[in-house]
């Protein structure tokens, strides 16, 4: 978006963007300064959710989400119908029946009633009132019009919704409720009404939802405690019946004792064997085999003999053989062997071997009473251990059976503790649940702020931004190029010039060139011509182009002028101009001068011309010829290659592009072309194969925008 181009069209609608929010502001003022003045009340209800002073659990948490959903679902139910009918109800019945301190005049419906029909009317409406009817449209169709009798109050549920306003603030105990009219005492009975008979409705069916729920829970309950009843009843029945009072415990002591007489019998087994194998030894010494004992103690007696012998002998050489150092050592040897060995036969005899046979009859006796009663002891312990493992076989069977009573006992009792705590929790939600109380009462207050000025500011404001809207959608929907840049944006080439738009008639350049008189149009067309011309010059004698073709997407577009004042702004250089252009009237002058004595058609066939001062006109046939009928190509490049040798510059006017055969023949011959551009046209899809064609030309310098209107951009 061309922000400088929005804003210069802005400048253009500036009064009338200025003028209409005036008139707006000065038409509201005087349409809001007699509205009637406002009255609000406001009434509060304390729900307790989040007082903390009012919960019988202090410690109880707040799930925040639950409360905001509460809030939610108490506002709502505020603004149900059956509330809106029930306040419709009441304002209806308050004018029929205290006329004298109406909140509001008699509508026509209600004038047309005499007395005995408004008192029926009121007793119809006290009826709807006592059943909380709802209203509808199908009560029109009484003898009264009950729906549209209340609508024609302004009582109707749309209307009473439209003033009413109702909220809470986040982390607020209160839930407002607002009313405004142009009654302050209407205001204030709304909003108590409304407040008295919610909380009124809003007991009554809380406390009938949650007494349905209780004797829902305490039939369920009961069935529940049959239930259970059954179970353990039954469970029970099978203990009687099976002897067993607790098969875990029973289960579990016999095990216990079985564990016990298991470990009495092995503790016999090891008695009775170890005195078998006592008794076994003693009856072996009885027998006399005394080799037993004395074998070793013979041997070891005759050993030590021996060792004496061998010292006796040793001692008998040592002192022979004049006490020598090895028979010392031999006597060393042997005495030590002889101690050793007879300390040890002192060791192995502590106990005597000839141990008197009567301690041995003794032990014998005593050993076979111990035998003998750990073998009757065996007796009864096998006994006692086949009582008690045919015990504990005899639970086995019932074991899988009590299992299956006492799940189902287990399953009932939870199946009831689960229905009494929900009972014992609605009991306990009827008794601390949420109880709505009125905190403050709606009050007569004073008018409310007017808000003339507020419809005031908001008529201009709004006012502005429209005018300013169709300004911007008159700037979107536009597609006329006005500036150089748009004309590049649009064509994606260059713009090599622009001229302005002469506001006079004059279309004669040596008379624009030559005025003195200071004209803003004229100056500012001389310097963009120059520009434009110094453009031009410098890409054609980068490679000495001579021949300079101009054109435009259409007709009247400024061509011939532009033309006309470029041949003119080249002589002012000195240099000599040749123009093939359409016939203009024009004065002859004394030099610089624009010339129309010659026709190029003429020029073609004789190959003769006249120049006169810097510059000379060739007219072009009038009859839109096709250029290469008078002429073949040949004869064509002939002439043209006359024309640069005898002339600086030539320029042609060539037929816009919208005559394609005439203008494609000219652009065979020109070494350079420009194209002109109307300010203000736009382009459609012809012209943009127009354009592409043009661009694709090897010699084409770029646009000139023509007839810029300055007052527009001013």
């Amino acid at each position: 978006m061309d922000i400088k181009s929005f804003l210069k069209l802005v400048n253009r609608y500036k009064w009338i963007i200025i003028i209409v929010p005036i008139i707006a502001v000065v038409l509201t003022y005087f349409l809001v300064k007699k509205l009637p003045k406002q009255y609000s009340s406001e009434s509060r209800i304390s729900t307790g959710l989040l007082d903390p002073s009012k919960k019988v659990i202090s410690e109880q948490t707040v799930d925040f989400f639950q409360v905001s959903q509460q809030f939610n679902s108490i506002m709502e139910k505020l603004q149900m119908k059956k509330m809106m009918d029930i306040l419709s109800y009441h304002l209806i019945l308050h004018e029929l029946e205290q006329p004298r301190v109406g909140f509001r005049q008699y509508s026509e419906k209600i004038k047309e009633l005499n007395k005995t029909q408004k008192q029926e009317l009121a007793k119809i409406y006290r009826q709807r009132l006592i059943n909380k009817s709802i209203l509808t449209l199908e009560d029109n169709k009484g003898k009264y019009k009950l729906y549209d009798l209340i609508q024609s109050m302004g009582y109707g549920e749309k209307s009473l919704k439209d003033k009413l306003y109702i909220g809470h603030a986040d982390m607020s105990d209160y839930i407002s409720i607002e009313f405004i009219s142009e009654n302050p005492k209407l205001s204030a009975f709304v909003v108590n009404t409304l407040t008295t008979e919610f909380i009124s409705n809003y007991t009554e069916d809380v406390s009938k939802n949650q007494n349905t729920s209780i004797a829902l829970l305490d039939s369920l309950l009961k069935k529940k405690e049959q239930v259970m009843n059954e179970k353990n009843a039954a469970l029970s029945g099978f203990k009687r019946n099976r002897g067993v009072l607790n098969l875990s415990e029973q289960s579990s002591s016999v095990n216990v004792q079985i564990a016990q007489a298991e470990a009495m019998r092995a503790n016999a087994i090891r008695t009775i064997q170890s005195n078998v194998g006592a008794i076994s030894i003693i009856e072996s010494k009885l027998r006399g085999n005394d080799s037993y004992v004395a074998a070793p103690n013979r041997a070891e007696n005759r050993t030590i003999v021996d060792l004496q012998n061998q010292l006796k002998s040793a001692t008998n050489d040592f002192v022979d053989n004049g006490f020598k150092l090895g028979d010392q050592k031999r006597i060393d040897s042997l005495t030590r062997l002889i101690n050793a060995r007879g300390q040890k036969n002192s060791d192995d005899n502590i106990y005597n071997p000839q141990t008197s046979r009567q301690t041995l009859v003794a032990q014998k006796m005593t050993l076979e009473i111990e035998l003998q009663r750990a073998k009757s002891s065996m007796s009864s312990i096998n006994n006692e251990l086949a009582a008690l493992r045919a015990q504990y076989n005899s639970m086995v069977p019932y074991d899988a059976e009590i299992q299956n009573y006492e799940r189902d006992a287990d399953l009932a009792l939870k199946d009831y503790t689960q229905a009494l705590d929900r009972y014992n929790t609605s009991k306990t939600d009827q008794t601390i649940g949420l109880k709505l109380q009125i905190d403050q009462i709606g009050t007569i207050g004073n008018p409310l702020p007017s808000k003339a000025p507020l419809f005031v500011a908001a008529s201009g404001f709004l006012s502005f931004f429209l005018c300013l809207s169709v300004v911007g959608v008159m700037f979107l929907m536009d597609r006329s190029i006005l500036t150089s840049r748009q004309l590049e944006l649009a064509t994606k080439s260059n713009v090599i010039g622009s001229l302005n738009k002469l506001y006079d008639k004059e279309r004669i350049a040596r008379n624009i060139w030559n005025d003195k008189s200071d004209k803003p149009d004229y100056e500012m067309y001389k310097e963009h011509l120059r520009s434009t011309r110094f453009e031009i010059l410098k890409a054609m004698e980068a490679d000495e182009s001579k021949i300079l073709g101009v054109t435009s997407l259409a007709a009247n577009e400024g061509k011939t002028f532009t033309c006309y004042s470029l041949a003119y702004a080249f002589a002012m250089t000195g240099r000599k101009i040749l123009l093939i252009a359409d016939e203009q009237p024009l004065e002859k002058a004394d030099s610089t001068e624009l010339v129309t004595a010659q026709n190029f058609q003429t020029f073609l066939q004789k190959k003769e011309f006249h120049t006169d001062d810097l510059i000379t006109v060739m007219n072009k046939s009038a009859e839109r010829n096709s250029l290469l009928e008078a002429q073949n190509i040949k004869s064509l490049r002939t002439g043209f290659d006359l024309l640069r040798k005898e002339f600086d510059i030539v320029i042609i006017d060539i037929n816009s592009l919208h005559d394609v055969n005439i203008s494609k023949e000219w652009l065979l011959f020109t070494e350079k072309n420009i194209a002109v551009f109307e300010s203000g046209k736009s382009l459609n899809d012809t012209d943009h194969l127009l354009v592409d064609y043009i661009q694709k030309l090897p010699g084409f310098l770029g646009w000139i925008m023509n007839k810029i209107d300055l007052r527009k951009d001013v």
